[in-house]
């Protein structure tokens, strides 16, 4: 699995003030090789960035043995059994895990004894919004680092002018609350031009059911189904708006990625986008509220100055969420490692 190397020290950045401990890293996931799933893309993205600051990582679903130098496990639950293992067979070796958005915000309620026995087995845990140390026991906090997700620009935005094109990125799932922007444009006045376009996969047969039958009904939504992520960049250079409607966010991408392509987000007020896009943003609308959300998507688009603000508040954000600053924070990480 790994490829072979010697102990030592690496410089893969030709820089000769700075040199990086070499390791053998797993980094676990639970989303299998080919899923569009936001926890394998983070993972392909962190051995990315792990392997620039020269180590050798590979990535598996499962731990099965694997003689590494450092585990980092994407998913306190969910990776729980890998974590277990990996603590059984190298006590003494170093363990990050990653809360994720149902770790934080279900799992640590609905299967406790699971998920905080990984957070104890954890040396470092790794957040991804400035909040989500709020989720975890008191005595744990000290091991988190946050780590915001980078994106990669678009270059310049084309948005459409014939309507006013508004994006959902995200799977059809319970935590993603997916149909509730399809429901806050049924009645909207005849005079907008809004539109929602969804993109992502539906998780349940009854999901897409529900999906096709708005789309029936309601000529202002449209689901387009899971699309390749390059056609979601082209999305994000012609939307303008991305709403993110969910229930519970860990720290989702597609903030990321809409700040730095420059679209701003309308968000429901959970903790995992307050703590990517701050206290006092004003693109918030009360999660679960349908009749919030449509108020605000047409204050978006007939108020200049409010849509203006947010793309001013979301432009103001682009430095936290470039590749740099991500390297940077696991660069620091691996350091106290």
């Amino acid at each position: 699995m790994f490829a072979p190397f010697k102990p030592g020290y690496s410089n893969t950045n030709n820089n000769p003030d700075i040199t990086y401990p070499t390791m053998r890293i797993i980094l676990i996931t639970p989303a299998p090789p080919q899923s569009r799933a936001g926890n394998r893309a983070t993972a392909t993205r962190w051995a990315n960035i792990l392997r620039s600051l020269g180590h050798r990582v590979a990535i598996a679903t499962t731990y099965t043995g694997q003689n590494a130098d450092l585990m980092i496990a994407l998913h306190a639950w969910r990776s729980a059994e890998s974590i277990q293992q990996f603590s059984d067979a190298f006590h003494e070796r170093p363990l990050i895990v990653a809360i994720t958005g149902t770790d934080a915000y279900r799992f640590i309620h609905s299967h406790p004894e699971t998920t905080l026995q990984s957070i104890r087995l954890a040396d470092y845990l790794v957040g991804l919004h400035d909040l989500i140390g709020n989720t975890l026991p008191q005595n744990e906090r000290h091991k988190l680092s946050v780590i915001y997700q980078s994106a990669q620009p678009i270059g310049k935005r084309e948005p459409y002018r014939r309507y006013f094109h508004v994006s959902v990125m995200g799977h059809l799932r319970d935590e993603k609350d997916p149909m509730r922007p399809a429901m806050a444009v049924r009645n909207l006045p005849a005079s907008s031009r809004i539109q929602v376009h969804h993109y992502g996969k539906a998780h349940t047969p009854e999901y897409a059911k529900q999906a096709q039958a708005e789309m029936n009904s309601n000529t202002r939504y449209q689901w387009h189904g899971e699309i390749a992520h390059h056609k979601i960049r082209q999305v994000y250079r012609r939307t303008r708006l991305l709403v993110l409607p969910s229930r519970m966010e860990g720290g989702a991408n597609v903030i990321s990625e809409a700040i730095v392509a420059g679209v701003p987000v309308i968000a429901s007020d959970i903790e995992g986008s307050i703590g990517l896009l701050g206290d006092d943003y004003a693109g918030y609308y009360a999660a679960e509220n349908e009749q919030a959300l449509s108020t605000l998507l047409l204050k978006a688009e007939s108020d200049t100055a409010c849509y203006k603000k947010l793309e001013k508040a979301c432009i103001a954000r682009q430095p936290l969420f470039t590749l740099e600053n991500e390297t940077r924070g696991w660069r620091e990480l691996l350091k106290k490692v």
